[in-house]
């Protein structure tokens, strides 16, 4: 095995067939046709696309959020203009039109059922799995709150639900998303309580992903990793999948001050340009990690962010360029070790 595995964030392009023919034998096979893409570009962790969270009225984020929002108990999506207007004028929303929801009650599981759509994929594969969710974190921050009072006891609500959810599912990763917590730093300590309840649940090895935002293709947030670290140490997570290819590589030695206990996830892949990176650019983004950090420090290499916007043939081969340049990286450190 590998030292450095490659893994993919989550999101794969729809299938244009499943968007014209969207049925359960027709989700089965397009998540099929995702793992074995996945399995043919040599990927080590894959993942099922989260393609059962598409939905067409919400092109801009795949469906991310209300997938996980709509189905919960106390919560209504029909807002009224006063709501929608109070919802525009909050901070750091600029990029939605509207919340997710309205929080009118508390908190409950409703008919989210993430367990049976585990069920649903993870027979598909042989090869080793992560299952993803949207972090309570981001999930609280999208809506609007007439019940709770204040954003941690939401957060904390969410992560309560969401931790129930984890526990019965065996996958081998469990990674969650946060994609607002990099451009709100100041709200990390309460962040990081609810993200912890979340991963106690967890049963696998526990990822965290953090970027700064991909709406519709977009960076949304602005901030720094170091900004962040005290967020990232306080994370009871295995490894972090963070975002860098886009951003460059100038604050690689921020991780320098990373727990030694937390793994290293890299971004060496830009999910928001068309151009599909070279093996030996690839390799290039890990020697230097790896030159900054020391051996053993990265323990993973993946895309910045979810593949949804980009088309089929371009993940593609992007996801053969991740495998081809770690594989070329590791070639040349057997030869110079």
């Amino acid at each position: 095995m590998a030292r450095i595995q490659t893994t993919v964030v989550g999101s794969y392009p729809v299938p244009d067939w499943l968007r014209v023919v969207p049925t359960e034998r027709g989700l089965k096979d397009a998540v099929m046709v995702v793992y074995k893409t996945q399995e043919l570009a040599g990927i080590d962790v894959v993942s099922d696309g989260e393609l059962s969270r598409f939905d067409v009225n919400h092109p801009e984020t795949n469906g991310m959020i209300e997938y996980f929002v709509t189905p919960l108990d106390g919560v209504k999506t029909v807002f009224s203009r006063a709501e929608i207007e109070a919802f525009r004028r909050r901070e750091g929303m600029s990029y939605r039109t509207k919340p997710a929801a309205v929080v009118t009650g508390p908190i409950g599981e409703g008919r989210l059922n993430l367990p049976a759509d585990w069920e649903f994929v993870k027979g598909l594969t042989t090869k080793r799995k992560k299952f993803t969710l949207t972090g309570p974190h981001m999930l609280s921050k999208v809506l609007d709150d007439a019940y709770y009072g204040d954003l941690p006891s939401l957060a904390m609500a969410i992560a309560e639900v969401l931790k129930r959810q984890v526990e019965s599912i065996d996958a081998d990763v469990v990674q969650i998303d946060e994609a607002n917590i990099s451009g709100h730093p100041e709200e990390w300590e309460w962040a990081a309580a609810a993200i912890n309840h979340v991963l106690s649940g967890v049963r696998g090895e526990r990822a965290v992903h953090v970027c700064f935002g991909n709406y519709g293709g977009q960076s949304v947030q602005r901030g720094t990793w170091q900004a962040l670290l005290g967020f990232l140490n306080a994370l009871h997570v295995d490894h972090l999948v963070l975002e860098f290819a886009r951003r460059g590589y100038d604050e690689l030695d921020v991780l320098g001050e990373l727990d030694p206990r937390i793994g290293v996830g890299l971004g060496v892949v830009d999910i928001k340009d068309n151009e599909v990176e070279s093996a030996d650019l690839i390799a290039q983004r890990l020697e230097r990690a790896v030159s900054t950090l020391g051996e053993d420090r990265v323990r993973y290499i993946h895309p910045d962010c979810g593949f949804w916007m980009l088309q089929r043939s371009v993940a593609d081969l992007k996801m053969r360029a991740l495998v081809e340049g770690r594989d070329l990286f590791e070639g040349r450190a057997v030869k110079t070790g």
